[in-house]
Protein backbone atom coordinates (compact mmCIF):
# COMPACT_ATOMS: atom_id res chain seq x y z
CA UNK A 1 0.00 0.00 0.00
CA UNK A 2 3.01 2.36 -0.54
CA UNK A 3 0.97 3.92 -3.35
CA UNK A 4 -1.85 4.72 -0.94
CA UNK A 5 -1.77 8.54 -0.90
CA UNK A 6 -2.27 8.66 -5.05
CA UNK A 7 -5.32 6.06 -4.47
CA UNK A 8 -6.74 8.14 -1.72
CA UNK A 9 -6.00 11.00 -4.59
CA UNK A 10 -7.95 9.24 -7.27
CA UNK A 11 -11.00 8.46 -4.65
CA UNK A 12 -11.41 11.29 -2.61
CA UNK A 13 -14.39 9.55 -1.48
CA UNK A 14 -12.74 6.81 0.28
CA UNK A 15 -10.40 8.92 2.58
CA UNK A 16 -12.79 9.35 5.69
CA UNK A 17 -13.37 5.60 5.67
CA UNK A 18 -9.22 4.72 5.49
CA UNK A 19 -8.29 7.69 7.72
CA UNK A 20 -11.33 9.29 9.52
CA UNK A 21 -10.85 12.98 8.15
CA UNK A 22 -12.54 14.04 4.44
CA UNK A 23 -9.89 14.37 1.81
CA UNK A 24 -10.10 18.31 1.60
CA UNK A 25 -9.15 17.87 5.86
CA UNK A 26 -6.62 15.52 4.88
CA UNK A 27 -5.01 17.74 1.88
CA UNK A 28 -4.78 20.73 4.48
CA UNK A 29 -3.71 18.76 7.14
CA UNK A 30 -0.52 17.44 5.09
CA UNK A 31 0.32 20.44 3.78
CA UNK A 32 0.34 21.54 7.53
CA UNK A 33 2.40 19.24 8.76
CA UNK A 34 5.07 19.22 6.00
CA UNK A 35 4.87 22.85 6.98
CA UNK A 36 5.57 22.46 10.96
CA UNK A 37 8.25 19.65 10.16
CA UNK A 38 10.29 22.54 7.98
CA UNK A 39 10.11 24.27 10.96
CA UNK A 40 11.34 21.68 12.92
CA UNK A 41 14.31 20.65 11.10
CA UNK A 42 15.09 24.72 10.40
CA UNK A 43 15.33 25.39 14.20
CA UNK A 44 17.62 21.85 14.60
CA UNK A 45 19.47 22.96 11.96
CA UNK A 46 20.19 26.42 13.26
CA UNK A 47 21.52 25.24 16.54
CA UNK A 48 23.77 21.89 15.54
CA UNK A 49 27.30 21.83 14.10
CA UNK A 50 26.89 19.75 10.93
CA UNK A 51 29.09 17.13 9.95
CA UNK A 52 27.53 16.03 6.63
CA UNK A 53 26.10 18.46 4.03
CA UNK A 54 22.31 19.07 4.29
CA UNK A 55 20.31 16.06 2.90
CA UNK A 56 22.95 13.63 3.73
CA UNK A 57 22.13 10.48 5.25
CA UNK A 58 19.98 7.23 4.70
CA UNK A 59 17.47 8.53 2.68
CA UNK A 60 13.28 7.77 3.92
CA UNK A 61 11.81 4.98 2.09
CA UNK A 62 8.59 6.04 2.16
CA UNK A 63 7.64 9.92 0.82
CA UNK A 64 6.28 12.69 3.34
CA UNK A 65 2.86 11.71 2.57
CA UNK A 66 2.83 8.31 2.46
CA UNK A 67 4.79 8.56 6.27
CA UNK A 68 1.84 10.70 7.26
CA UNK A 69 -1.10 8.47 5.70
CA UNK A 70 0.78 5.65 7.69
CA UNK A 71 0.47 7.53 10.90
CA UNK A 72 -3.07 8.45 10.32
CA UNK A 73 -3.88 4.96 9.15
CA UNK A 74 -2.42 3.28 12.53
CA UNK A 75 -4.50 5.64 14.90
CA UNK A 76 -7.70 5.22 12.64
CA UNK A 77 -7.39 1.14 12.58
CA UNK A 78 -4.54 0.54 15.38
CA UNK A 79 -2.95 -2.60 13.69
CA UNK A 80 0.19 -4.03 15.25
CA UNK A 81 3.27 -2.70 13.79
CA UNK A 82 4.19 -5.79 12.17
CA UNK A 83 0.99 -5.64 10.32
CA UNK A 84 1.59 -2.00 9.90
CA UNK A 85 4.61 -2.62 8.04
CA UNK A 86 3.80 -5.02 5.96
CA UNK A 87 0.57 -3.26 4.75
CA UNK A 88 3.04 -0.24 3.91
CA UNK A 89 6.17 -2.77 2.47
CA UNK A 90 8.50 -1.11 5.43
CA UNK A 91 9.68 -2.76 8.69
CA UNK A 92 7.92 -3.29 12.04
CA UNK A 93 10.41 -1.18 13.58
CA UNK A 94 10.59 1.40 10.63
CA UNK A 95 6.39 1.49 11.24
CA UNK A 96 6.52 2.39 14.53
CA UNK A 97 9.42 5.18 14.48
CA UNK A 98 7.77 6.59 11.91
CA UNK A 99 4.62 6.97 13.46
CA UNK A 100 5.54 8.35 16.41
CA UNK A 101 7.57 10.92 14.61
CA UNK A 102 4.80 12.43 12.98
CA UNK A 103 2.27 11.42 15.92
CA UNK A 104 4.30 14.45 17.42
CA UNK A 105 3.39 16.60 14.53
CA UNK A 106 -0.04 15.79 14.91
CA UNK A 107 -0.36 16.74 18.82
CA UNK A 108 0.99 20.51 17.60
CA UNK A 109 -1.71 20.39 15.14
CA UNK A 110 -4.39 18.64 16.64
CA UNK A 111 -3.97 18.61 20.22
CA UNK A 112 -5.49 15.49 22.00
CA UNK A 113 -8.18 17.29 24.51
CA UNK A 114 -8.48 20.35 25.75
CA UNK A 115 -6.36 19.92 28.57
CA UNK A 116 -3.27 19.49 26.13
CA UNK A 117 -4.28 22.43 23.99
CA UNK A 118 -3.91 25.02 27.05
CA UNK A 119 -2.26 22.57 29.48
CA UNK A 120 0.64 25.55 29.10
CA UNK A 121 -1.06 27.96 30.01
CA UNK A 122 -1.84 27.58 33.46
CA UNK A 123 -4.78 31.04 33.47
CA UNK A 124 -6.44 30.03 30.55
CA UNK A 125 -6.65 26.07 31.92
CA UNK A 126 -8.27 27.93 35.21
CA UNK A 127 -11.18 29.68 33.25
CA UNK A 128 -11.44 26.65 31.25
CA UNK A 129 -12.32 24.76 34.51
CA UNK A 130 -14.49 27.08 35.99
CA UNK A 131 -16.62 26.72 32.52
CA UNK A 132 -16.33 23.04 33.17
CA UNK A 133 -18.39 22.92 36.17
CA UNK A 134 -21.44 23.96 34.47
CA UNK A 135 -21.39 20.34 32.90
CA UNK A 136 -21.47 16.87 34.17
CA UNK A 137 -18.59 15.30 32.08
CA UNK A 138 -18.62 11.75 30.71
CA UNK A 139 -15.53 9.32 31.46
CA UNK A 140 -15.56 6.08 29.91
CA UNK A 141 -12.46 3.83 28.61
CA UNK A 142 -11.15 1.53 25.81
CA UNK A 143 -8.34 -1.13 25.33
CA UNK A 144 -6.30 -1.59 22.29
CA UNK A 145 -4.93 -5.47 21.87
CA UNK A 146 -0.73 -4.24 21.49
CA UNK A 147 1.96 -6.30 19.99
CA UNK A 148 3.33 -8.70 22.82
CA UNK A 149 6.69 -7.45 24.02
CA UNK A 150 9.63 -9.68 24.20
CA UNK A 151 10.79 -8.76 27.44
CA UNK A 152 9.03 -10.82 30.14
CA UNK A 153 8.26 -7.77 32.49
CA UNK A 154 6.94 -5.95 30.08
CA UNK A 155 4.53 -8.35 29.07
CA UNK A 156 3.52 -8.63 32.62
CA UNK A 157 3.16 -4.64 32.90
CA UNK A 158 0.98 -4.48 29.88
CA UNK A 159 -1.28 -7.87 30.42
CA UNK A 160 -4.76 -7.42 30.31
CA UNK A 161 -6.69 -10.35 32.56
CA UNK A 162 -9.76 -8.82 31.19
CA UNK A 163 -8.71 -8.92 27.77
CA UNK A 164 -6.40 -12.36 28.07
CA UNK A 165 -3.89 -10.12 26.17
CA UNK A 166 -1.45 -7.63 26.21
CA UNK A 167 -3.24 -4.35 25.91
CA UNK A 168 -2.82 -0.28 26.04
CA UNK A 169 -5.91 1.55 27.84
CA UNK A 170 -7.10 5.09 26.93
CA UNK A 171 -9.17 6.71 29.77
CA UNK A 172 -11.23 10.06 28.03
CA UNK A 173 -13.30 12.49 29.60
CA UNK A 174 -15.67 14.68 26.97
CA UNK A 175 -18.79 16.96 27.20
CA UNK A 176 -21.46 15.63 27.58
CA UNK A 177 -22.39 15.55 23.81
CA UNK A 178 -19.29 14.44 22.92
CA UNK A 179 -18.30 17.51 21.13
CA UNK A 180 -15.07 17.96 22.42
CA UNK A 181 -12.71 15.31 24.96
CA UNK A 182 -11.73 17.83 27.64
CA UNK A 183 -8.90 15.54 28.94
CA UNK A 184 -7.25 11.97 27.73
CA UNK A 185 -4.76 9.71 29.11
CA UNK A 186 -3.76 7.18 26.14
CA UNK A 187 -1.29 3.99 25.55
CA UNK A 188 -1.40 3.19 29.02
CA UNK A 189 -0.79 0.22 30.19
CA UNK A 190 -4.13 -2.70 29.95
CA UNK A 191 -3.55 -3.59 33.55
CA UNK A 192 -4.59 -0.56 35.37
CA UNK A 193 -8.05 -0.04 36.53
CA UNK A 194 -10.32 2.50 35.30
CA UNK A 195 -11.11 3.89 38.31
CA UNK A 196 -7.28 4.56 38.85
CA UNK A 197 -6.73 6.30 35.79
CA UNK A 198 -9.78 8.32 36.20
CA UNK A 199 -8.88 9.68 39.78
CA UNK A 200 -5.86 10.99 38.32
CA UNK A 201 -7.34 12.64 35.42
CA UNK A 202 -9.80 14.36 38.33
CA UNK A 203 -6.90 15.97 39.57
CA UNK A 204 -6.71 18.38 37.26
CA UNK A 205 -10.27 20.00 38.01
CA UNK A 206 -12.19 21.94 40.00
CA UNK A 207 -13.27 20.36 43.13
CA UNK A 208 -16.80 21.17 42.10
CA UNK A 209 -17.18 19.34 38.94
CA UNK A 210 -19.11 16.39 38.61
CA UNK A 211 -19.06 13.32 36.22
CA UNK A 212 -21.06 10.19 34.68
CA UNK A 213 -18.98 6.96 34.13
CA UNK A 214 -20.38 3.78 33.79
CA UNK A 215 -20.17 1.00 36.51
CA UNK A 216 -16.50 0.77 36.25
CA UNK A 217 -15.96 4.15 37.89
CA UNK A 218 -18.09 2.68 41.42
CA UNK A 219 -16.31 4.82 44.33
CA UNK A 220 -15.24 7.43 42.41
CA UNK A 221 -15.88 10.95 44.02
CA UNK A 222 -18.56 13.45 42.34
CA UNK A 223 -18.85 10.74 39.85
CA UNK A 224 -22.79 9.44 38.65
CA UNK A 225 -22.80 5.56 37.89
CA UNK A 226 -24.87 3.14 37.68
CA UNK A 227 -26.99 1.48 40.61
CA UNK A 228 -25.84 -2.17 41.04
CA UNK A 229 -29.14 -4.43 42.01
CA UNK A 230 -28.68 -5.25 45.39
CA UNK A 231 -28.16 -9.22 46.91
CA UNK A 232 -31.59 -10.77 46.31
CA UNK A 233 -33.21 -7.91 45.98
CA UNK A 234 -34.49 -5.77 43.46
CA UNK A 235 -34.00 -2.22 41.98
CA UNK A 236 -36.65 0.70 43.18
CA UNK A 237 -38.32 2.65 40.54
CA UNK A 238 -36.14 5.82 41.31
CA UNK A 239 -33.18 3.45 40.70
CA UNK A 240 -34.13 1.45 37.38
CA UNK A 241 -35.22 4.99 36.04
CA UNK A 242 -31.72 6.74 37.11
CA UNK A 243 -30.17 3.30 35.02
CA UNK A 244 -32.47 4.26 31.92
CA UNK A 245 -30.88 7.74 32.18
CA UNK A 246 -27.68 6.75 32.07
CA UNK A 247 -28.07 3.89 29.46
CA UNK A 248 -29.71 6.37 27.49
CA UNK A 249 -26.65 8.21 27.54
CA UNK A 250 -24.56 5.22 26.02
CA UNK A 251 -23.10 4.84 30.13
Amino acid sequence: MKNLFHYIQTSPHRSRSLLGIEYEQLSSLISYLQQLEAESIAQQDARKIRVNAAGAGRPTMLRTETEILLCLYYLRHYPTFEILGLTFEVSSSQAHAVTHYWVEFLRQALPASLCEEFEDCEAAWSVITEMLVEWELIVDSTEQVRQRPGDSDLQKQHYSGKKKQTTYKQSVIGLPDGSDIVDAIVAHPGPSADVTLFRQQQSRFRTQQTFAGDKAYQGADRTRTPHKKPKGRELSEAQTEANRILQANGL
